[in-house]
């Protein structure tokens, strides 16, 4: 059966943080079945365009305040770019929200493409594929050894214990974003899922295929990478942005059309739906995801 998950908009400036919050019980109240939160740490690049200085929640926090407003939804996020952090405290961090959570955090990941936040955190851009690979396999590591140990010139840990571990099993999921060749080799080797952003139907059914192909070669079934994808649905009328222009995209004014397209990534091969509604402006949300949940979302269970 179909999964429908929806994003909170940590990411556009509402001045309110409670605003954003109240968005994750109400989601699970109307039965999506996740909700998802994104990663940046600097207002830079397109980010400083659409938001100034107005703030971009950080997304492990905003997952920790509704794990405990929440009790059945998925905790997600769409994605991390994990050059930018630390791949043991993050391990701790999601861990520990694991457990807060009883077992309902999923990481959506990444490397990264915004050369000015990179140039700001001092971390070449170069290095962010190698990166993003080590620390994937770090937090494995960590979280399903009992004396995890790992070397390598940025990394030297042994004989040591981390706790807590995760309670789901054998560790939390990573699901892998992007659709770079680079990406979707990721995804075949070392995804528990696929999470692209902005394709279409087609351009997905593509990258599943290449994924496919690619995970035989590892001896990996494709049936064991879960298939997700982040929709973007307008709010109003249109991109929500230049940079949205150029990315797949489904209009939430007409839930008839909502419902095909949703229907043509379902026969594409998705598994997981994250619908992107990409506004601040709460108003607008609110009801808008009622009306998917009411009208939409039952035809694709």
């Amino acid at each position: 059966m179909a999964q429908i998950g929806v994003t909170v908009p940590n990411n556009w400036g509402v001045a309110d943080p409670q605003e954003v919050l109240a968005l994750g019980p109400e989601a699970e109240q109307l039965g999506y079945d996740s909700i998802w939160v994104m990663d940046h740490l600097f207002n830079t690049g397109y980010i400083r365009e659409r938001l100034e200085d107005r703030p971009y929640y950080h997304p492990m926090a905003m997952l920790s305040f509704m794990a405990a407003t929440t009790s059945r939804v998925t905790l997600g996020t769409s994605v991390l770019v994990l050059p930018y952090h630390n791949p043991v405290e993050l391990a701790k961090y999601a861990a520990t929200l694991d457990q807060m959570s009883g077992g309902r955090v999923t990481l959506g990941i990444g490397a990264g493409a915004m050369t000015e936040e990179f140039n700001a955190l001092g971390i070449r851009m170069g290095q962010r594929g190698s990166l993003t690979n080590e620390s994937i396999t770090i937090m494995r590591e960590l979280w399903t050894k009992t004396r995890p140990q790992y070397r390598s010139r940025n990394w030297d840990f042994s004989d040591l214990y981390f706790s807590p571990k995760p309670v789901q099993q054998p560790h939390i999921p990573l699901w892998v974003g992007g659709s770079s060749p680079r990406a979707l080799r990721r995804a075949a080797r070392l995804g528990d899922g696929w999470h692209p952003t902005g394709l279409s139907p087609e351009e997905f059914a593509m990258g599943r295929r290449e994924i496919a192909a690619l995970a035989a070669t590892e001896k990996r079934n494709i049936a064991e990478i879960t298939m997700s994808a982040r929709i973007e649905v307008e709010v109003h009328p249109g991109p929500s942005s230049q940079r949205a222009a150029g990315r797949s995209r489904l209009p939430g004014h007409d839930l008839a059309a909502l419902r095909a397209g949703l229907e043509a990534y379902a026969e594409a091969g998705v598994d997981h739906f994250i619908l992107a509604l990409n506004s601040g402006e709460i108003p607008a949300i609110r009801p808008l995801m009622a009306r998917i949940a009411n009208e939409v979302i039952p035809t694709l269970r």
